[in-house]
């Protein structure tokens, strides 16, 4: 996994020029410039459709009268159709566990065999899961089991390779745009499986002579948005960068120009293709000098170096620092209980009293929508509201609707029939928790884990970000069922106590990020002279491939020569006020 973003004054230059020059519109706007751009938006929209749908989807399978017949023995009680709560966490994690491995091997995925053939072999991969799962009429739950894992390993993976592949393509216009609009489809997937789901639930009736097309359907409907990714990514270009990186540049070159709909000899298309190579020999260099042993692009050395280069992150206090943002801010994301939910939210709301499964599948639907909604304000304005504020306030929010529903259990939980109201205000409690997640720890989460490292090291902290993730999402997929079972109430309690925790883990620990450049990130993280370093370097390669001269051919900077000439005789103001705050640091 590379990075997919520079720094440095000529870097910033060439991308406002680039910009400037385009005159198009930023954001959403410019999705609409010509059709390439659109087919981009929509491609990433598939990736991130599939992952929510996928996400989405079991929880209301599970609670199916005829998935529970389906399963034997995983039924402790045949007649109430009651699942043995350890072995349906199981069934439920086990797609976790498949994803934890799918982001292990992404990266050397990605690399050797470019984004584009990763992005197909993890589909194939997805299908066969799912294929396994939809033709287990006679295999029983172990295939569901084996193919809930596979289908896992391509989600896992395709969660970290769709979002690299687009923002590589992509103009950088609209690379703000997909983030959002990859955060907004996760949800949307997952509102639309939820609905699906309670669709199907009245096929063949909700009782015993439920047919078993009720969990087929919507389990088999995700080859719908896997096989359109599949298709469509099989007319689309290898990635630029990947093309540079490998030595194929004239490929390289037709392909942006024809991505960009502009000729190879056009000025943007030499900006953005000495941008491209210029981040490709940076991090050429930085292998060199961190990893010399490594630097030969082998399919072994690019295997060794995922687990060498997380394995690095842990060398220096400064580093551990980040490492301890990253994965402990990902730990509490996960306890907050919110996978808990999507998994488990028509179990949940059985046991808060409502009176059918149809009914705890239609307030399942609401969790999709409120979801959804409450992710777009953040998606449009986390830059104006901050990082921390909105992790605490959302946690705080959280942890309050964790312990009203506590209390409501508590006291109700023994005679729901005769207290329905208290019932129906313990659900909408979850409602407004999953709010409180949509618009803080949902996006927030994510941007922080990828925005907290140099440069160099960003793609390894994002893996390790990411496998932190998907371990404690398998955890608590597992542990919920028998949480539900033995503890009732007592859940609510223990999943209020840690997003509490997560509050104060932020409030504490967490330094604010927003709008810092990478020299005030390594002063905040005690790390100083990793950005001046890498800075130092850009320049050298900036010179290298040619991009310092290009910009002074177009007059969008001066040259080096002329900038010295300049500056001899100034009064030296910003520099030694950064110099002064690097030392003291």
């Amino acid at each position: 996994m590379a990075p997919v973003g520079g720094s440095g004054h000529d870097m910033e230059a060439a991308a406002l020029a680039r910009r400037k020059a385009l005159n198009a519109p930023s954001g959403p706007l410019a999705l609409m410039k010509n059709l390439r751009v659109f087919g981009i938006a929509c491609f990433a929209c598939l990736g991130g459709l599939l992952y929510g749908y996928n996400q989405g989807v079991f929880s209301g399978v599970l609670t199916m009268t005829s998935f529970k017949e389906h399963m034997g023995d995983y039924i402790s009680d045949p007649e109430a159709l009651t699942y043995n709560s350890s072995k349906q966490g199981w069934l439920v994690a086990i797609l976790e566990l498949g994803a934890w491995l799918g982001t292990m091997y992404s990266g050397f995925l990605a690399e050797i065999l470019s984004r584009k053939y990763a992005i197909l072999i993890n589909v194939v991969i997805f299908v066969i899961g799912v294929v396994i799962q939809c033709t287990s009429v006679s295999g029983g739950h172990d295939s569901i089991l084996a193919g809930r894992f596979i289908t896992g390993m391509g989600v896992g993976s395709l969660s970290m390779i769709v979002p690299m592949y687009n923002a590589e393509i992509a103009p950088p216009e609209v690379r703000g745009a997909l983030v959002g609009l990859q955060q907004l489809s996760i949800t949307l997937g997952i509102m639309i499986s939820f609905w699906i789901d309670y669709g199907t639930n009245y096929i063949g009736g909700t009782g015993r002579g439920q047919k078993e097309a009720a969990w087929l359907v919507p389990l088999t409907l995700q080859l719908v948005p896997a096989l359109a990714l599949g298709i469509g990514m099989i007319f689309m270009p290898f990635s630029p960068r990947w093309l540079v990186h490998h030595d194929r540049e004239p490929e390289a070159l037709r392909v942006l120009a024809r991505l960009r709909e502009l000729p190879e000899d056009n000025d943007l298309i030499e900006l953005e293709f000495a941008e491209i190579k210029a981040q490709s020999l940076f991090e050429k260099k930085t292998l060199r000098e961190d990893f010399p042993h490594l630097q030969e692009m082998t399919a072994w050395n690019v295997f060794k170096l995922q687990f060498v280069a997380i394995g690095s992150l842990f060398k220096s206090k400064a580093m551990f620092k980040r490492v301890i943002i990253a994965t402990v801010t990902m730990f509490f994301q996960q306890w907050t209980g919110i996978n808990a939910v999507l998994y488990y939210a028509p179990t949940i709301f059985g046991k808060l009293g409502l009176s059918s499964n149809s009914v705890s599948l239609l307030a399942t639907g609401v969790v999709g929508i409120a979801m959804f909604l409450a992710t777009i304000p953040a998606v449009m304005y986390i830059d104006r509201w901050g990082r921390k504020p909105t992790l605490i306030i959302g946690a705080i929010g959280m942890a309050l609707c964790h312990m009203i529903i506590a209390v409501i259990t508590a006291k109700n939980q023994d005679d729901w029939e005769h207290h329905t109201a208290a019932g129906w205000a313990a659900v909408v409690m979850v409602w407004l928790f999953v709010v409180h997640f949509g618009y803080s720890w949902g996006p927030c989460a994510w941007i922080v884990v990828a925005e907290i490292w140099p440069l160099s090291n960003r793609p390894y902290g994002i893996a390790l970000g990411a496998s932190s993730n998907w371990m404690n999402n398998f955890i608590v997929g597992q542990v919920t069922p028998d949480m539900l079972e033995t503890m009732t109430y007592g859940t609510y309690i223990f999943f209020g106590l840690l997003t509490f925790g997560g509050a104060a883990f932020i409030w504490l620990v967490f330094p604010e990020t927003k709008g810092l450049t990478l020299e005030e990130m390594d002063i905040l993280f005690g790390s100083v002279g990793i950005a001046a370093r890498e800075k130092e370097r850009w320049l050298e390669v900036h010179a290298e491939v040619g991009l310092t001269e290009l910009l002074v051919r177009m007059g969008v900077t001066e040259s080096p020569a002329t900038r010295s000439e300049e500056a001899i005789g100034e009064k030296p103001v910003e520099k030694p006020m950064l110099t002064e705050t690097t030392n003291t640091a």
